[in-house]
């Protein structure tokens, strides 16, 4: 029997595009979803796919243009293929939702997580130790949430500040480690024993340390740390890492490279916390700032943070 078009398409994500099982399940999720409406995707014309958008007149917009989006890929796949000699996909709905921007953590909040996940490492057990290591590596070099959990002890050189980690797509990159990390690392290194191949092994040692428990332990402690636990999570650490790194003077091209990703569209979106930096650097560094007669940027029309904010949302 023949696979369905739908699992024809998931096939080609998988060996072409190099897709995640994460985001394959996505796909399917999206695509198994409209069949419950529509019946059989594969023969759609125009005027069901325009449907779908009283089917999902509930959904968020941002849910709705994910949805959309998976079905225009699968319809220009079976294009492609020759499993259809039309695109019917013009006709879906076209939401016009603009992402927001991430969630952030003040300085002062990493701080005050990381000197309560200090304080409590302190006497040296596994569970506050393993804690503060996967905290410091959030926040220290901004890797995603499968990324940290899903590591190898062999990503760990014993002769390099580096971490060799597989991203979306199995792309492979190098991460740079703090020195505060690095210390986080050795020392539950020193306690974490001998289960399993994973540099945070599950509990049976078979696996990894999954994301929702991730999630749950990172949450848990920032109630001890005072912060409300519905501003922290893997994917926020991330932002902050990025967002404070840019305030630092980062540049966005190795800020792109740290966070592995394929187009600088999407680190763009970080942009938003560095448009005064930026106007105040043009306006004392520019070499005809001393001519502008007292006026500055922002005077001239260049636009304010939105204009140099991406549209993309990071991952």
């Amino acid at each position: 029997m023949s696979a369905s078009p739908v699992e024809q398409f998931l096939v080609m994500l998988a060996a072409e595009r190099g897709a995640a099982a994460n985001t394959l399940a996505a796909y399917r999720r999206d695509l198994e979803g409209a069949e419950e409406v529509l019946g059989d995707l594969a023969a759609a014309d125009g005027a069901a796919l325009a449907s779908l958008g009283t089917a999902w007149a509930d959904l968020a917009p941002a849910s709705l243009a994910r949805k959309c989006s998976a079905l225009r890929q699968f319809y220009g796949f079976l294009v492609d293929e020759g499993l259809r000699g039309d695109d019917p996909s013009p006709a879906l709905p076209r939401p016009r939702a603009r992402r927001p921007l991430p969630r952030l953590l003040s300085h002062d909040e990493v701080e005050a997580m990381l000197a309560r996940a200090e304080d409590e490492a302190a006497g040296g057990q596994p569970g506050p130790l393993r804690l503060l290591a996967l905290l410091e590596l959030l926040y220290g070099s901004g890797l995603r949430a499968t990324e940290l959990v899903s590591l190898p002890l062999a990503a760990v050189p014993r002769d390099a500040p580096f971490l060799h980690v597989t991203g979306k797509g199995g792309q492979q990159r190098l991460v740079p480690v703090s020195g505060r990390a690095a210390q986080a690392l050795s020392r539950w290194l020193a306690v974490r024993g001998d289960g399993g191949t994973r540099l945070f092994p599950s509990r049976s040692g078979q696996g990894h340390l999954t994301r929702v428990r991730l999630f749950q332990l990172l949450r848990e402690l920032a109630v001890r740390a005072g912060i409300a636990p519905e501003k922290v999570s893997p994917h926020v650490l991330r932002h902050a890492f990025a967002t404070h790194l840019l305030e630092g003077g980062a540049d966005l091209r190795v800020l792109q490279t740290l966070l592995g990703h394929a187009d600088i569209a999407t680190t763009q979106i970080y942009t938003h916390v560095e448009a005064a930096r930026l106007v105040a650097l043009v306006n004392a560094r520019h070499p005809l700032a001393g001519q502008m007669g007292g006026a500055d940027v922002r005077e001239s029309g260049t636009g304010g943070p939105d204009s140099l904010a991406g549209r993309g949302a990071p991952d």
